[in-house]
């Protein structure tokens, strides 16, 4: 049976969400539910309950169609990629038998588990192999666990030991790390998901021998499967699919235990108003080991879709986009941003060609907000077709999540992409799944949209940041969730499992929200990672620096603050380009972005960093900050934080604990001028 596309019905705007009669109580709003398509549940008619229904859904629409495609290399020297080739679903299929029965017969022999999961781990960059895998696993009632591509040797290492992964998935970059520590772990196999040389395999075989590891070619395993071959097993609802590890800040990873019928109903809440046809092509390049890419691919396999996965190299995703033409882009902010940058850039110069951009964008943006209409076929042929251009050119869909975007982006983005742009919320332990905006929604940018309709969602009173849900003219509080994708417990974590879902099944976010008059969700604010300033103002750090990130100066920002302190500190590291023309600005001298000394001296520059805070200060008032919430000095690194110098998680959330260890004694310094007399401005 094909998957319920539910179209979007009639629209009040007005009235997005609604409240559940009865459910309000002191300290707390009521329950919101959609207010469009109302809730679903694992009892609604004709919904996905299983990812093996997925599955079966996309393979009986799109049997011989084209599935998963890649870019092979034909040419090293120099390094030169050809057009996508394509594997059919019915390739797939095959394939995903192999791999499982292999599994299978290896589990079932007792060479491979000993644990109280049958888990297998992949290790791999986004390629079609990790998706034939993971296909392959939810097939045959194995536990999916999923390393970031950038993990360290430690915490790759932590989730192996702590999912007891006996066998696992990898790139060929990945074994020697793995046979290093092979001794303190429970590896027996490692699957080498790459082709090996002869020489190659002898040693890693040979040193996977001494480890007590056996060595296999993903080849080899699809061989073992087809001459052991069995029958796929249906899932149940209840049946663990996937340990998804978080990559933590300050601790370690959390492994967030995800079964079958959390996934394939957040998926089904998912095509409520979805709008891209049968045959869209997604682009995919964020992670998969992230449950939001992770979601946008199941959710397109779930209506016969095809992936075209990106070489790997992050220099070439443009052109891989480019050569791709996808219909379906998720993306997330630091992406979307750069497109907008680039295009604020390339377009909003001087002269006649700057007054036709801005005519345009000024006529598009009026219409946006007035009727909620992004298309306009004249400025669309005559300005936006560049832009449209610069991601292939046949965009239907493009998605936005895992961070906060500003509004004026999403704007630019509605009206210069001329197709829906949709930014939402959800966690891991949520599936990606939550709140996402209504397509045509005049004023929805800066907002996350009401909640979907697999979800509930309540607000919650926060007195130590005095937020209420009484406050006028919008409630305000913790948000918390429930719903059937909501996870239920963390793996072999009882204390943090308690800590984040309550007795009710409501999940605490930790995210400070309000809901609008219109029933839309509102990020305001971060319970987590607050502090307290000496005057005793509290502080969320998170939320400053989502707000200083939509500043075109910023590449990334790390905001400090003391509680012997009555102000705020920040380590900027700026983008190259436009620090570039500020210091050229500023000095009245050519400082060339590629001139690594150059741009050293310009970043100590006292003139240059007096300009830089000036800019940032502007964008604080922009965002209604608050004087001490706003920055008051800033140390400028071109030293990025980074997963490799351990500053950043493999989803490149900064470790403040070790991002402060880097840069303690430029902040130390900065505190040591004593209190600022008021923000030195620089007039630019």
């Amino acid at each position: 049976m094909p998957v319920k596309i539910v179209d979007w019905p009639i629209i009040d705007y007005n009235n997005q969400s609604v409240a559940v009669p009865g459910t309000k109580k002191p300290g707390q709003t009521a329950h919101y539910r959609n207010g469009v398509f109302g809730y679903i549940d694992d009892k609604t008619p004709n919904c996905v309950r299983t990812l093996t229904e997925v599955w079966d859904n996309g393979f009986e629409v799109s049997r011989n169609k084209r599935f998963l495609g890649h870019r092979p290399i034909i040419s090293t020297q120099p390094l030169k990629y050809g057009p996508y080739v394509w594997e059919t679903y019915a390739e797939v299929d095959l394939r995903r038998r192999n791999i499982g029965s292999a599994l299978c017969h290896m589990f079932g022999k007792g060479e491979l588990g000993g644990g109280d999961l049958e888990t297998v781990g992949i290790w791999s960059q986004n390629r079609p192999e990790w998706q034939i895998i993971d296909i392959a696993l939810q097939s045959y009632r194995k536990v999916g666990v999923s390393l970031y591509e950038t993990l360290g040797k430690d915490s790759a290492e932590y989730i192996i030991n702590h999912a007891h992964i006996t066998v696992i998935f990898v790139t060929k970059g990945h074994i020697p790390t793995l046979l290093k520590n092979a001794r303190k772990t429970p590896l027996k196999l490692i699957v080498c998901i790459d082709d090996l040389s002869e020489e190659a395999k002898k040693i890693f075989t040979s040193w996977g021998e001494a480890q007590g590891v056996r060595m296999l070619e993903l080849r080899d395993i699809e061989q073992i499967g087809k001459v052991n071959l069995i029958e796929p097993f249906p899932a149940t609802i209840e049946q663990i699919a996937s340990i998804c590890y978080t990559s933590g800040t300050t601790s370690n990873p959390k492994g967030v235990i995800l079964k079958h019928g959390h996934l394939a109903l957040s998926l089904q809440s998912c095509l409520y108003g979805t709008s891209v046809p049968p045959d869209t092509v997604l682009f995919s390049y964020l992670p998969l080991a992230h449950i939001y890419e992770r979601l946008a691919e199941l959710l397109c396999i779930s209506f016969g879709g095809a992936i075209g996965y990106f070489t790997g190299d992050p220099l070439r995703l443009l052109d891989d986009v480019q050569t791709l033409k996808p219909q379906y882009f998720p993306s997330v902010p630091r992406v979307l941003n750069k497109i907008y940058q680039g295009a604020m850039l390339a377009g909003n110069v001087p002269g006649f060609r700057g007054a036709i951009f801005r005519k345009a964008v000024a006529t598009k943006l009026e219409a946006l907000h007035t009727i909620g209409t992004n298309i306009h076929p004249f400025w669309d042929r005559l300005v936006f077709r560049k832009v449209r251009a610069v991601l292939g050119g046949n965009l239907i869909q493009v998605t936005c999540g895992s961070a906060p975007i500003s509004p004026e982006v999403m704007d630019f983005l509605k009206i210069s992409l001329c197709c829906e742009i949709t930014e939402g919320y959800g966690m891991t332990e949520t599936c990606a799944t939550c709140c996402r905006c209504i397509p045509d929604d005049p004023s929805s940018s800066g907002t996350v949209g009401p909640p979907q309709p697999i979800n509930e969602v309540k607000l919650l009173d926060v007195p130590a940041m005095a937020y209420s849900a009484e406050d006028q003219p919008n409630p305000r509080g913790e948000l918390c969730i429930r719903g059937w994708n909501c996870f239920s417990s963390y793996y072999k974590d009882e204390k943090n499992t308690i800590e984040t879902v309550d007795e009710d099944g409501w999940l605490h976010t930790g995210d400070v929200a309000e809901i609008d008059q219109c029933g839309r969700v509102k990020l305001i604010d971060r319970v987590k990672n607050i502090m307290k300033l000496a005057q005793g103002e509290y502080v969320a750090l998170e939320k400053i620096e989502n707000l200083y990130s939509s500043s075109p100066m910023v590449a990334q920002i790390y905001v400090h603050g003391d509680s012997l302190q009555s102000y705020l500190l920040a380590v900027l590291i700026p983008e190259p380009l436009q620090l570039s023309n500020l210091a050229t600005h500023v000095l009245g001298k050519k400082v060339d972005e590629t001139d690594k000394a150059a741009m050293e001296a310009a970043s100590k520059d006292p003139k240059v960093n007096a300009a830089v805070l000036t800019l940032l200060t502007k964008e604080a008032k922009r965002n209604a900050l608050k004087g001490f919430e706003t920055i008051k000095r800033i140390h400028i690194s071109l030293d990025s934080f980074t997963v490799e110098n351990g500053t950043m998680t493999p989803t490149l959330k900064i470790r403040r604990k070790d991002a402060y260890a880097k840069y303690k004694a430029d902040l130390d310094a900065l505190y040591a001028l004593g209190e600022p007399s008021g923000t030195q401005a620089f007039k630019l």
